[in-house]
Order: C-alpha cells, then sequence, then structure tokens
C-alpha cells in the first residue's frame, strides 16, 4: 500500500464535515485500467435487457436502468467489481485511496464491499438522501465510503451531494410507514437538499465519506458519463451487525495494517435494514 499522506487539517476536516476530496487517489495506469474496464462492461451489456451475472449470493453483478437498449445503454451498477476484475482489485487495495483511509480511520483496516453507480449521458438513476450505516451497521461507525471519480466528475453530471457535519448528529429512519425505502423521511430529505454541497473533482479524485453523512444525488443532466467506483472500509475492530448487502469472497480482508482480533463497540441504535432481493438498492428506493 502506497504511504499515506493525508495532512492534518485534511484529516481535521474529514473529522468536522464528514468528508473530504482528494485528488490523485490513483495512479494514471490504474485510472485508466479502471476507465478501459468499464468502458468494456457497458459495451458487453448492450446485449442484454435485464440484470445479468451473477455474485455470491445469487443476485445479478450488473444492473440496468429501465429504457437501457443496445443503442442507450444504461449500465447503473456493477456489483462487487473488485471480485472479478484486477484492475478493481488493484485500486481497491494497493493505491493511495487505502492510504488516504488507513490515515483516517487506521491503522489496522478491513474492506467490506465495493461497488460501482454509474449514470451514462440520458440515464435517470437518482440517489435518494440517505446514510450508509442504516444499511451497513457495524459495532462501530469507524467506517469510509470511498467514492473514487472514474469520470471526472461535474455539477451537471449527477455528483454526489452531502450535508456537512451531518454525520455528527442522528441517524435517520430509512424504513418509511413499515416500507424500506432506503432514504430518509421527506421531511428530513427537504432539509438536507437546502443544506447540501456538490463534490466535483477530476478524473482519479476521491471523496472520502464518514458512513452516518447524509448525501443523495441528482440524475445526470449532462453528456459526460459520471461512474463512481465505491469501495467501503472499516476499522478493523468494527465487526458487522447484519450480513452484507453486497456480499463477496473478499470481505473481511485486511487491507492495511494487521488483524488484532478485537471488537469495539459503541453505543448506537439501528432498525435491522432490508437486504435487496434485486441487483441493488436502487430497485428499493424507486419502490419508496
Amino acid at each position: 500500500m502506497p504511504h499515506k499522506n493525508l495532512s492534518a487539517e485534511q484529516i481535521e476536516k474529514f473529522r468536522r464535515d464528514g468528508y473530504l476530496v482528494v485528488e490523485n487517489a490513483v495512479n494514471a495506469e490504474q485510472l485508466d485500467a479502471l476507465q478501459r474496464e468499464f468502458v468494456g462492461w457497458v459495451d458487453e451489456s448492450r446485449a442484454y435487457t435485464e440484470g445479468y451475472g451473477e455474485t455470491v449470493d445469487g443476485r445479478p453483478r450488473f444492473d440496468l436502468e429501465s429504457g437501457h437498449t443496445d443503442s442507450q445503454p444504461a449500465l447503473r451498477r456493477v456489483n462487487s467489481p473488485a471480485e472479478v476484475s484486477p484492475a478493481y482489485d488493484d485500486a481497491m487495495r494497493n493505491s493511495a485511496m487505502t492510504g488516504f483511509v488507513a490515515d483516517l480511520i487506521g491503522p489496522n483496516v478491513k474492506f467490506h464491499h465495493s461497488k460501482i453507480n454509474s449514470k451514462l449521458p440520458g440515464a435517470k438513476t437518482e440517489v435518494k438522501y440517505h446514510q450508509d450505516y442504516p444499511f451497513t451497521p457495524h459495532s462501530n461507525d469507524d467506517i469510509v465510503t470511498a467514492l473514487l471519480m472514474v469520470d471526472e466528475v461535474t455539477a451537471e453530471n449527477g455528483p454526489l451531494e452531502v450535508v456537512p457535519g451531518s454525520h455528527l448528529g442522528p441517524i435517520h429512519e430509512i424504513w418509511q410507514d413499515g416500507v424500506f425505502t432506503g432514504a430518509v423521511a421527506g421531511e428530513i430529505e427537504k432539509d438536507a437538499m437546502a443544506n447540501a454541497v456538490t463534490c466535483t473533482g477530476p478524473a482519479g479524485a476521491v471523496c472520502l465519506m464518514h458512513t452516518r453523512l447524509l448525501h443523495g444525488s441528482a440524475p445526470n443532466r449532462s453528456e459526460a458519463s459520471r461512474t463512481l467506483y465505491i469501495c467501503v472500509y472499516s476499522a478493523e475492530d468494527a465487526v458487522p451487525l447484519t450480513p452484507n448487502p453486497v456480499p463477496s469472497t473478499q470481505e473481511g480482508e485486511i487491507v492495511s495494517g494487521t488483524a488484532t482480533g478485537r471488537i469495539r463497540c459503541t453505543a448506537n441504535e439501528v432498525a435491522r435494514p432490508e437486504l435487496p432481493k434485486q441487483a441493488s438498492f436502487f430497485f428499493q428506493q424507486e419502490r419508496g
């Protein structure tokens, strides 16, 4: 793993705001490999009309948005790409991104899951506001979602929107009226949208996000694709309390430091999440 190099000021910003954008999280060769792999997957998706491939729990690995066609592909999710792609595996464990995470929650860090969320030109996918922790509760909340920008992310192509400091506040319910919507209640989302800021950056940058940070994103309104490679890491002593919504053969692998065999607990209360039965949580949010 490359040498960790976040400054004290960057670490303090993350602790205060709950997120941090850092450029050059992967090198040029790694970025090129990630981009080429994803372009290949998009081309492959043209031959399909519904989700395809298979993950370890039997759900589709590749998730297609409604309206996907061979001429207008709308591949919006790849589940656990690190499990099937050497390029994505390498970026997950051998990039500066991994070192940044270790600066924030290390020295001992383990891998939880990976996925790609993409908004291709013409796609309508949006992400309703939520926090990640209620989807993946652990014994403590030293968990970082690293959103690597495989494409340049602009204000027009559906960037991540975050509410600074919201990780220090309450954990919001993502069950609404007995339905697991994967999203906060309407009045909370309205307030979040009024206080959100966008996270943009060049390809190769990463947004490091605390698991309790409120966030969402709007549809892509441009002709440029917006693809994020999302890796979730936890402190080694944070133990999952519910099954992984994106399970893989790599879950729990140490990517920085060593295994201590310790369990650290902090006080939290959260409703048990509903595991996705289809390719991704987008179906749960759409149902909501």
